[in-house]
Protein backbone atom coordinates (compact mmCIF):
# COMPACT_ATOMS: atom_id res chain seq x y z
CA UNK A 1 0.00 0.00 0.00
CA UNK A 2 1.98 3.56 -1.50
CA UNK A 3 2.25 5.36 1.94
CA UNK A 4 0.75 8.80 2.37
CA UNK A 5 3.37 9.70 5.27
CA UNK A 6 6.49 8.45 6.59
CA UNK A 7 7.83 9.22 9.75
CA UNK A 8 12.02 9.32 10.23
CA UNK A 9 13.82 9.08 12.83
CA UNK A 10 17.84 7.87 13.81
CA UNK A 11 16.71 6.42 17.00
CA UNK A 12 13.56 4.21 16.69
CA UNK A 13 12.00 1.64 19.29
CA UNK A 14 11.71 -1.40 17.16
CA UNK A 15 11.65 -5.48 18.50
CA UNK A 16 13.00 -3.88 21.95
CA UNK A 17 16.00 -1.65 20.54
CA UNK A 18 16.45 1.45 19.61
CA UNK A 19 17.91 1.30 15.63
CA UNK A 20 17.43 4.06 12.68
CA UNK A 21 13.96 3.38 10.51
CA UNK A 22 11.85 5.00 8.71
CA UNK A 23 8.13 4.40 9.53
CA UNK A 24 5.32 4.40 6.62
CA UNK A 25 1.89 5.34 7.27
CA UNK A 26 -1.34 4.55 5.22
CA UNK A 27 -4.70 4.42 6.26
CA UNK A 28 -3.93 4.86 9.94
CA UNK A 29 -1.93 2.56 9.97
CA UNK A 30 2.25 1.34 9.91
CA UNK A 31 2.14 -0.07 6.37
CA UNK A 32 6.34 -0.56 6.11
CA UNK A 33 9.35 -0.43 8.19
CA UNK A 34 12.34 0.48 6.45
CA UNK A 35 16.02 1.17 6.54
CA UNK A 36 16.49 5.63 7.57
CA UNK A 37 18.49 6.01 4.21
CA UNK A 38 15.74 4.10 1.49
CA UNK A 39 14.36 6.21 -0.69
CA UNK A 40 10.84 7.75 0.68
CA UNK A 41 8.07 6.81 -1.88
CA UNK A 42 6.99 9.45 -4.22
CA UNK A 43 4.19 11.47 -2.88
CA UNK A 44 4.95 10.48 1.09
CA UNK A 45 5.20 13.38 3.78
CA UNK A 46 8.20 13.37 5.68
CA UNK A 47 8.61 13.97 9.37
CA UNK A 48 12.03 14.10 10.60
CA UNK A 49 12.38 13.42 13.75
CA UNK A 50 15.05 15.47 15.28
CA UNK A 51 18.55 13.76 16.57
CA UNK A 52 17.69 14.66 20.38
CA UNK A 53 14.90 12.31 20.33
CA UNK A 54 13.93 9.07 20.00
CA UNK A 55 10.53 7.83 18.22
CA UNK A 56 8.50 5.48 20.42
CA UNK A 57 5.42 4.05 20.21
CA UNK A 58 2.15 5.43 21.72
CA UNK A 59 1.83 4.99 25.39
CA UNK A 60 -0.44 2.62 27.17
CA UNK A 61 -2.77 3.51 30.24
CA UNK A 62 -5.06 1.09 31.62
CA UNK A 63 -5.74 3.25 35.04
CA UNK A 64 -7.34 6.49 34.31
CA UNK A 65 -10.34 7.89 36.08
CA UNK A 66 -12.13 10.15 33.89
CA UNK A 67 -15.54 10.42 36.07
CA UNK A 68 -17.73 11.77 33.76
CA UNK A 69 -20.90 11.33 33.53
CA UNK A 70 -21.44 12.30 36.93
CA UNK A 71 -18.39 13.99 38.18
CA UNK A 72 -17.35 15.70 35.57
CA UNK A 73 -16.32 18.64 37.32
CA UNK A 74 -13.66 16.31 38.70
CA UNK A 75 -12.37 15.54 35.00
CA UNK A 76 -14.04 14.43 31.80
CA UNK A 77 -12.79 13.16 28.68
CA UNK A 78 -12.27 16.47 26.74
CA UNK A 79 -9.49 17.63 29.44
CA UNK A 80 -8.11 13.90 30.13
CA UNK A 81 -7.45 12.64 26.72
CA UNK A 82 -5.91 16.63 26.17
CA UNK A 83 -3.59 15.54 29.09
CA UNK A 84 -3.00 12.20 27.99
CA UNK A 85 -2.16 12.94 24.56
CA UNK A 86 0.52 15.83 25.78
CA UNK A 87 1.78 13.10 27.96
CA UNK A 88 2.45 10.92 24.75
CA UNK A 89 -0.07 8.33 25.68
CA UNK A 90 -2.45 7.57 23.24
CA UNK A 91 -4.68 4.45 24.22
CA UNK A 92 -6.28 5.05 27.93
CA UNK A 93 -8.80 2.90 29.50
CA UNK A 94 -11.19 4.04 31.65
CA UNK A 95 -11.95 3.35 35.40
CA UNK A 96 -15.76 2.41 36.01
CA UNK A 97 -16.30 3.95 38.84
CA UNK A 98 -16.18 7.67 39.74
CA UNK A 99 -18.92 8.64 37.25
CA UNK A 100 -22.57 8.71 37.58
CA UNK A 101 -23.80 6.38 37.12
CA UNK A 102 -20.42 3.76 37.18
CA UNK A 103 -19.53 1.16 34.86
CA UNK A 104 -21.90 -1.64 36.14
CA UNK A 105 -24.29 -2.32 33.68
CA UNK A 106 -24.67 -1.88 29.85
CA UNK A 107 -27.28 0.86 30.06
CA UNK A 108 -24.29 2.80 32.30
CA UNK A 109 -22.03 1.57 29.14
CA UNK A 110 -23.90 3.33 26.92
CA UNK A 111 -24.15 6.52 29.10
CA UNK A 112 -20.54 6.79 29.18
CA UNK A 113 -19.87 5.89 25.91
CA UNK A 114 -22.11 9.07 24.94
CA UNK A 115 -20.53 11.55 27.26
CA UNK A 116 -17.37 10.22 25.18
CA UNK A 117 -18.42 10.85 22.28
CA UNK A 118 -20.33 14.20 23.31
CA UNK A 119 -16.85 15.63 24.72
CA UNK A 120 -14.58 14.26 22.42
CA UNK A 121 -11.05 12.17 23.06
CA UNK A 122 -8.12 13.43 21.82
CA UNK A 123 -6.79 9.59 22.16
CA UNK A 124 -8.25 6.04 21.89
CA UNK A 125 -10.33 5.18 24.95
CA UNK A 126 -11.45 1.58 25.96
CA UNK A 127 -13.68 0.80 28.87
CA UNK A 128 -13.10 -1.37 32.36
CA UNK A 129 -16.65 -2.74 33.65
CA UNK A 130 -17.04 -2.85 37.43
CA UNK A 131 -17.66 -5.87 39.95
CA UNK A 132 -19.86 -5.07 42.81
CA UNK A 133 -22.48 -6.86 45.07
CA UNK A 134 -25.25 -5.99 43.10
CA UNK A 135 -24.35 -7.33 39.64
CA UNK A 136 -22.04 -10.54 40.90
CA UNK A 137 -23.64 -13.29 39.08
CA UNK A 138 -24.85 -10.87 35.98
CA UNK A 139 -21.23 -9.36 34.20
CA UNK A 140 -22.00 -11.55 30.67
CA UNK A 141 -24.13 -8.45 29.50
CA UNK A 142 -21.48 -6.10 30.24
CA UNK A 143 -18.54 -8.24 28.85
CA UNK A 144 -19.97 -8.86 25.70
CA UNK A 145 -20.66 -5.13 25.21
CA UNK A 146 -16.85 -4.90 25.07
CA UNK A 147 -15.49 -3.91 28.67
CA UNK A 148 -12.19 -5.26 28.41
CA UNK A 149 -12.32 -6.64 31.93
CA UNK A 150 -13.99 -6.09 35.64
CA UNK A 151 -12.38 -4.10 39.10
CA UNK A 152 -13.14 -5.10 42.12
CA UNK A 153 -12.57 -3.10 45.37
CA UNK A 154 -12.09 -5.34 48.73
CA UNK A 155 -12.18 -1.88 51.00
CA UNK A 156 -14.57 0.70 50.81
CA UNK A 157 -14.25 2.53 47.29
CA UNK A 158 -14.73 6.15 48.79
CA UNK A 159 -17.77 6.63 46.28
CA UNK A 160 -21.04 4.85 47.63
CA UNK A 161 -21.80 4.12 43.76
CA UNK A 162 -19.43 1.52 43.84
CA UNK A 163 -19.46 -1.04 46.99
CA UNK A 164 -16.91 -3.37 47.66
CA UNK A 165 -16.47 -7.15 47.70
CA UNK A 166 -16.06 -9.59 51.08
CA UNK A 167 -14.10 -12.55 50.46
CA UNK A 168 -17.32 -14.57 49.44
CA UNK A 169 -17.79 -11.86 47.08
CA UNK A 170 -14.71 -12.08 45.54
CA UNK A 171 -14.39 -16.02 44.88
CA UNK A 172 -17.98 -15.06 42.81
CA UNK A 173 -16.78 -12.88 40.86
CA UNK A 174 -13.22 -14.81 39.94
CA UNK A 175 -15.53 -17.76 39.42
CA UNK A 176 -17.60 -16.02 37.18
CA UNK A 177 -14.88 -14.06 34.95
CA UNK A 178 -12.99 -17.38 34.37
CA UNK A 179 -16.18 -18.68 32.76
CA UNK A 180 -16.35 -15.51 30.65
CA UNK A 181 -12.47 -15.34 29.67
CA UNK A 182 -11.70 -11.97 31.21
CA UNK A 183 -9.69 -10.48 34.26
CA UNK A 184 -10.67 -9.37 37.13
CA UNK A 185 -8.73 -6.28 38.51
CA UNK A 186 -8.45 -6.04 41.87
CA UNK A 187 -7.76 -2.82 44.57
CA UNK A 188 -6.55 -4.98 47.20
CA UNK A 189 -6.41 -3.28 50.36
CA UNK A 190 -7.76 -5.87 53.20
CA UNK A 191 -10.55 -3.46 55.51
CA UNK A 192 -9.19 -5.28 58.61
CA UNK A 193 -5.94 -3.86 58.41
CA UNK A 194 -7.20 0.31 57.48
CA UNK A 195 -7.51 2.15 60.46
CA UNK A 196 -9.63 5.28 59.60
CA UNK A 197 -8.61 7.18 62.71
CA UNK A 198 -10.02 8.16 66.14
CA UNK A 199 -12.53 10.62 64.37
CA UNK A 200 -16.07 9.81 63.37
CA UNK A 201 -15.75 12.15 60.28
CA UNK A 202 -12.46 10.61 59.06
CA UNK A 203 -10.16 13.53 59.99
CA UNK A 204 -6.72 12.19 61.17
CA UNK A 205 -5.04 16.06 60.67
CA UNK A 206 -2.22 17.00 58.47
CA UNK A 207 0.29 14.77 59.59
CA UNK A 208 1.30 12.18 56.84
CA UNK A 209 2.65 9.80 59.24
CA UNK A 210 -0.68 9.30 60.73
CA UNK A 211 -2.28 9.00 57.01
CA UNK A 212 0.31 6.06 56.22
CA UNK A 213 -0.16 4.22 59.24
CA UNK A 214 -3.93 4.55 59.13
CA UNK A 215 -3.59 2.25 55.98
CA UNK A 216 -0.56 -0.35 56.92
CA UNK A 217 1.64 -2.47 54.46
CA UNK A 218 -0.19 -5.30 56.02
CA UNK A 219 -3.69 -4.69 54.25
CA UNK A 220 -1.97 -4.90 51.13
CA UNK A 221 -0.03 -8.45 51.92
CA UNK A 222 -3.50 -9.72 53.56
CA UNK A 223 -5.31 -8.83 50.39
CA UNK A 224 -3.09 -10.06 48.01
CA UNK A 225 -2.34 -13.71 49.69
CA UNK A 226 -6.26 -13.72 49.14
CA UNK A 227 -6.36 -12.85 45.28
CA UNK A 228 -3.53 -15.32 44.70
CA UNK A 229 -5.51 -18.20 47.01
CA UNK A 230 -8.67 -17.26 44.96
CA UNK A 231 -7.11 -17.59 41.55
CA UNK A 232 -5.68 -20.96 42.42
CA UNK A 233 -9.15 -21.96 43.14
CA UNK A 234 -10.68 -21.09 40.26
CA UNK A 235 -7.95 -20.29 37.21
CA UNK A 236 -9.40 -17.13 36.73
CA UNK A 237 -7.23 -14.48 35.44
CA UNK A 238 -6.42 -12.03 38.02
CA UNK A 239 -4.65 -8.27 37.86
CA UNK A 240 -3.56 -6.12 41.22
CA UNK A 241 -3.96 -2.60 40.83
CA UNK A 242 -1.82 -0.09 42.00
CA UNK A 243 0.66 -2.13 44.14
CA UNK A 244 2.51 0.17 46.64
CA UNK A 245 3.61 -2.16 49.20
CA UNK A 246 7.10 -4.46 48.35
CA UNK A 247 6.13 -7.04 50.98
CA UNK A 248 3.58 -8.42 48.40
CA UNK A 249 6.48 -8.63 45.85
CA UNK A 250 7.34 -12.21 47.44
CA UNK A 251 3.26 -13.45 47.09
CA UNK A 252 3.45 -12.15 43.07
CA UNK A 253 6.99 -13.61 42.49
CA UNK A 254 5.96 -17.37 43.83
CA UNK A 255 2.37 -16.72 42.23
CA UNK A 256 4.45 -16.31 38.88
CA UNK A 257 6.70 -19.32 39.25
CA UNK A 258 3.77 -21.54 39.60
CA UNK A 259 1.72 -20.19 36.66
CA UNK A 260 -0.76 -18.59 38.07
CA UNK A 261 -2.39 -16.08 35.65
CA UNK A 262 -1.79 -13.25 37.84
CA UNK A 263 -0.32 -9.70 36.58
CA UNK A 264 0.45 -6.70 38.88
CA UNK A 265 1.20 -3.11 38.38
CA UNK A 266 2.65 0.16 40.16
CA UNK A 267 2.46 3.94 39.72
CA UNK A 268 4.96 6.55 38.88
CA UNK A 269 4.05 8.27 41.72
CA UNK A 270 5.01 4.92 43.77
CA UNK A 271 8.19 5.12 42.25
CA UNK A 272 9.25 8.69 41.98
CA UNK A 273 7.94 9.62 45.45
CA UNK A 274 8.65 8.90 49.19
CA UNK A 275 7.02 9.62 52.51
CA UNK A 276 9.84 10.81 53.69
CA UNK A 277 9.50 13.67 51.72
CA UNK A 278 6.00 14.00 52.13
CA UNK A 279 5.12 17.34 53.93
CA UNK A 280 2.66 17.13 56.66
CA UNK A 281 -0.79 18.61 55.31
CA UNK A 282 0.30 18.22 51.46
CA UNK A 283 -2.69 16.16 50.51
CA UNK A 284 -2.27 16.29 46.79
CA UNK A 285 0.52 13.47 47.91
CA UNK A 286 -2.52 11.53 49.39
CA UNK A 287 -3.54 7.89 47.43
CA UNK A 288 -4.81 4.56 48.71
CA UNK A 289 -2.61 2.63 48.53
CA UNK A 290 -0.30 5.25 49.83
CA UNK A 291 3.09 6.53 48.85
CA UNK A 292 5.76 4.21 51.18
CA UNK A 293 8.98 4.74 51.97
CA UNK A 294 12.65 5.04 50.73
CA UNK A 295 13.86 1.43 51.26
CA UNK A 296 10.16 0.16 49.97
CA UNK A 297 10.90 1.68 46.79
CA UNK A 298 14.24 0.57 46.53
CA UNK A 299 12.57 -2.96 46.45
CA UNK A 300 9.63 -1.68 43.88
CA UNK A 301 12.46 -0.61 41.51
CA UNK A 302 14.12 -4.25 42.01
CA UNK A 303 10.84 -5.50 40.85
CA UNK A 304 10.44 -3.17 37.71
CA UNK A 305 13.89 -4.34 36.78
CA UNK A 306 13.17 -8.32 36.94
CA UNK A 307 10.05 -8.14 35.75
CA UNK A 308 7.72 -9.32 38.19
CA UNK A 309 5.77 -5.71 37.54
CA UNK A 310 3.99 -6.33 34.51
CA UNK A 311 2.93 -2.52 33.94
CA UNK A 312 3.55 1.07 34.98
CA UNK A 313 0.21 3.35 34.37
CA UNK A 314 -0.78 6.67 36.29
CA UNK A 315 -3.44 5.76 38.41
CA UNK A 316 -4.90 9.16 37.45
CA UNK A 317 -7.98 10.54 39.90
CA UNK A 318 -7.85 13.81 39.89
CA UNK A 319 -10.08 15.99 42.35
CA UNK A 320 -11.05 19.51 42.88
CA UNK A 321 -8.90 21.74 45.30
CA UNK A 322 -11.53 22.18 47.57
CA UNK A 323 -12.14 18.04 47.60
CA UNK A 324 -8.27 17.54 47.95
CA UNK A 325 -7.82 20.08 50.63
CA UNK A 326 -4.84 20.81 49.56
CA UNK A 327 -3.97 24.12 51.57
CA UNK A 328 -2.59 26.17 48.88
CA UNK A 329 -4.89 25.82 46.14
CA UNK A 330 -8.57 25.16 48.00
CA UNK A 331 -10.82 27.65 47.92
CA UNK A 332 -10.96 30.41 51.27
CA UNK A 333 -13.04 28.78 53.77
CA UNK A 334 -12.28 25.16 53.03
CA UNK A 335 -12.99 23.00 56.13
CA UNK A 336 -10.16 20.81 57.05
CA UNK A 337 -7.49 21.49 54.75
CA UNK A 338 -4.43 19.83 54.89
CA UNK A 339 -6.57 16.97 56.41
CA UNK A 340 -5.10 13.73 54.83
CA UNK A 341 -8.27 11.79 56.47
CA UNK A 342 -10.89 13.77 54.69
CA UNK A 343 -9.15 14.64 51.85
CA UNK A 344 -9.91 12.67 48.58
CA UNK A 345 -7.26 10.06 47.44
CA UNK A 346 -5.93 10.26 44.02
CA UNK A 347 -2.82 11.02 42.25
CA UNK A 348 -3.02 13.49 39.09
CA UNK A 349 -0.09 12.96 36.98
CA UNK A 350 -1.54 11.40 33.60
CA UNK A 351 0.35 13.86 31.51
CA UNK A 352 3.56 13.16 33.43
CA UNK A 353 4.00 9.68 33.46
CA UNK A 354 7.07 9.24 31.58
CA UNK A 355 9.11 11.90 32.64
CA UNK A 356 8.11 11.13 35.85
CA UNK A 357 9.50 7.39 35.82
CA UNK A 358 12.20 8.56 33.28
CA UNK A 359 13.85 10.89 35.65
CA UNK A 360 13.71 8.22 38.37
CA UNK A 361 14.63 4.86 36.64
CA UNK A 362 17.83 7.10 34.93
CA UNK A 363 19.23 8.18 38.22
CA UNK A 364 19.12 4.15 39.31
CA UNK A 365 21.23 3.68 36.04
CA UNK A 366 17.99 1.93 33.70
CA UNK A 367 17.51 2.25 30.13
CA UNK A 368 14.98 3.71 28.17
CA UNK A 369 15.02 -0.07 26.62
CA UNK A 370 14.26 -1.70 30.37
CA UNK A 371 11.02 0.72 30.59
CA UNK A 372 9.11 1.44 27.92
CA UNK A 373 7.40 -2.26 27.59
CA UNK A 374 6.07 -1.44 31.08
CA UNK A 375 4.27 1.72 29.32
CA UNK A 376 2.98 0.20 26.58
CA UNK A 377 2.85 -3.28 26.00
CA UNK A 378 2.85 -4.21 29.60
CA UNK A 379 -0.73 -2.29 30.20
CA UNK A 380 -1.87 -2.72 26.57
CA UNK A 381 -1.51 -7.12 27.63
CA UNK A 382 -3.40 -6.50 30.68
CA UNK A 383 -5.87 -4.93 28.97
CA UNK A 384 -5.88 -6.93 25.91
CA UNK A 385 -5.19 -4.21 23.36
CA UNK A 386 -2.55 -6.11 21.13
CA UNK A 387 -2.42 -3.95 18.48
CA UNK A 388 -1.21 -0.85 21.50
CA UNK A 389 1.87 0.19 22.29
CA UNK A 390 3.99 -1.35 19.48
CA UNK A 391 5.35 -0.15 16.19
CA UNK A 392 4.81 -2.50 13.76
CA UNK A 393 3.14 -3.70 10.83
CA UNK A 394 -0.49 -3.90 11.02
CA UNK A 395 -0.20 -1.94 14.60
CA UNK A 396 -2.31 2.05 14.49
CA UNK A 397 0.22 4.79 13.59
CA UNK A 398 0.39 5.79 17.15
CA UNK A 399 3.92 7.48 17.47
CA UNK A 400 5.86 9.74 20.15
CA UNK A 401 8.65 11.82 19.75
CA UNK A 402 10.51 12.05 22.88
CA UNK A 403 13.75 14.04 24.12
CA UNK A 404 15.11 12.06 26.81
CA UNK A 405 17.76 14.22 27.60
CA UNK A 406 15.74 17.78 27.53
CA UNK A 407 14.68 18.88 30.99
CA UNK A 408 10.86 19.57 32.31
CA UNK A 409 9.84 21.54 34.63
CA UNK A 410 6.30 21.02 36.06
CA UNK A 411 4.02 24.08 36.24
CA UNK A 412 0.26 22.49 37.86
CA UNK A 413 -1.56 25.33 35.98
CA UNK A 414 -0.30 24.95 32.46
CA UNK A 415 -1.28 21.20 32.78
CA UNK A 416 -4.50 20.05 30.37
CA UNK A 417 -6.04 17.98 33.35
CA UNK A 418 -8.76 19.72 34.50
CA UNK A 419 -7.36 21.09 38.16
CA UNK A 420 -3.98 22.53 38.98
CA UNK A 421 -3.38 20.08 41.48
CA UNK A 422 -0.40 17.74 41.16
CA UNK A 423 2.25 16.32 43.47
CA UNK A 424 5.13 17.41 41.01
CA UNK A 425 4.19 21.01 40.86
CA UNK A 426 7.55 23.21 40.69
CA UNK A 427 9.68 19.97 39.93
CA UNK A 428 12.52 19.46 37.38
CA UNK A 429 11.73 16.13 35.54
CA UNK A 430 13.95 14.66 32.62
CA UNK A 431 12.87 13.99 29.17
CA UNK A 432 9.91 15.66 27.47
CA UNK A 433 6.99 14.95 24.77
CA UNK A 434 7.65 16.54 21.65
CA UNK A 435 4.92 15.22 19.01
CA UNK A 436 2.45 12.79 19.23
CA UNK A 437 0.77 10.95 16.15
CA UNK A 438 -2.57 9.26 16.30
CA UNK A 439 -3.29 7.17 13.33
CA UNK A 440 -0.52 8.80 11.23
CA UNK A 441 -2.27 12.44 12.31
CA UNK A 442 0.49 14.89 14.26
CA UNK A 443 -1.80 15.52 17.67
CA UNK A 444 0.59 16.91 19.55
CA UNK A 445 3.64 19.20 18.08
CA UNK A 446 6.18 20.94 20.38
CA UNK A 447 4.33 19.49 23.29
CA UNK A 448 1.06 21.38 22.50
CA UNK A 449 -2.06 19.76 22.01
CA UNK A 450 -2.79 21.05 18.01
CA UNK A 451 -5.48 18.27 16.95
CA UNK A 452 -7.87 17.49 19.60
CA UNK A 453 -10.90 14.85 19.83
CA UNK A 454 -9.26 12.99 17.52
CA UNK A 455 -9.52 9.50 19.33
CA UNK A 456 -12.08 6.70 19.22
CA UNK A 457 -13.88 4.70 21.55
CA UNK A 458 -12.83 1.34 21.58
CA UNK A 459 -15.51 -0.92 22.02
CA UNK A 460 -15.38 -4.23 20.01
CA UNK A 461 -18.99 -5.32 20.91
CA UNK A 462 -20.77 -8.52 19.19
CA UNK A 463 -22.68 -8.30 16.24
CA UNK A 464 -26.07 -7.29 18.03
CA UNK A 465 -24.92 -4.56 20.23
CA UNK A 466 -22.79 -3.35 17.19
CA UNK A 467 -25.81 -2.60 15.01
CA UNK A 468 -27.59 -1.25 17.56
CA UNK A 469 -24.76 1.36 19.02
CA UNK A 470 -22.99 2.00 15.67
CA UNK A 471 -19.56 1.16 14.48
CA UNK A 472 -17.04 -0.99 17.13
CA UNK A 473 -14.86 2.31 17.35
CA UNK A 474 -15.86 5.89 15.99
CA UNK A 475 -14.04 6.46 12.79
CA UNK A 476 -13.55 10.28 13.42
CA UNK A 477 -14.66 12.96 15.96
CA UNK A 478 -18.16 14.32 16.31
CA UNK A 479 -19.03 18.15 15.25
CA UNK A 480 -19.93 19.96 18.36
CA UNK A 481 -19.59 22.98 19.54
CA UNK A 482 -17.14 25.40 21.65
CA UNK A 483 -13.82 23.84 22.58
CA UNK A 484 -15.64 20.50 24.07
CA UNK A 485 -14.68 21.46 27.76
CA UNK A 486 -17.62 20.39 29.87
CA UNK A 487 -18.01 23.20 32.37
CA UNK A 488 -16.41 22.09 36.03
Amino acid sequence: MQPTAVVRARRTWLDGGLRPAQVHVAGGRVTALAPWHAPVPDGAAVSDVPDDEVLLPGLVDSHVHVNEPGRTAWEGFSSATRAAAAGGVTTIVDMPLNAVPPTTSVEALDAKLAAATASGTSVDVAFWGGAVPENLGRLRPLHEAGVRGFKAFLVPSGVPEFGHLTPAGLEAALTEVAALGSVLLVHAEDPAHVHPGPHPDGALGPSYAAFLASRPPAGERAAVACVVAGVRRTGARAHVLHLSDAGTLPLVRAAKAEGLPLTVETCPHYLALRAEDVPDGATQFKCCPPIRDAANQDLLWEAVADGTVDAVVSDHSPAPAALKRVPADAPAGTPDAGDFGRSWGGIAGLQLGLPVVWTAARARGLTLAQLLPLLTTGPAGVAGLPDAGRIAVGAPAHLLAFAPDAPLHVDATRLEHRHPVCPYDGTTLTGAVRTVWLRGDRIVARGAVVAPDHGRRLVPAPAAATAARGPDADPAPRPRPGDGRPAA
